[in-house]
């Protein structure tokens, strides 16, 4: 049985029919725009050929932020004197 011919049958199921519609668009929306935003440079993109290997384009002076609750960044003070030492 077709599913419309279902649906003029049973007219109770329609509005479980738009709503589970309405979820399915909202996830699959979610999901392609999960995959495409940029947020880190270590989360999964789509785009293989644009840069196939986003690590190597990551800034190792400018501090990544992976997770950050109420704190500061701050400079590491050994790290600071290796980078002097080799200028």
């Amino acid at each position: 049985m077709n599913v419309f011919q279902l649906l003029m049958k049973k007219k109770e199921l329609i509005p479980l029919a738009l709503i589970m519609t309405f979820a399915a668009n909202g996830v699959s929306c979610f999901a392609v725009h999960s995959l495409k935003k940029t947020d880190l440079s270590f989360t999964f993109s789509v785009d293989r050929k644009g840069n196939p290997e986003p690590w190597e384009a990551v800034d190792p002076t400018v501090p990544q932020k992976l997770m950050t609750i109420n704190q500061q960044w701050r400079a590491i003070e050994e790290l600071q004197k290796a980078k002097r030492a080799s200028k």
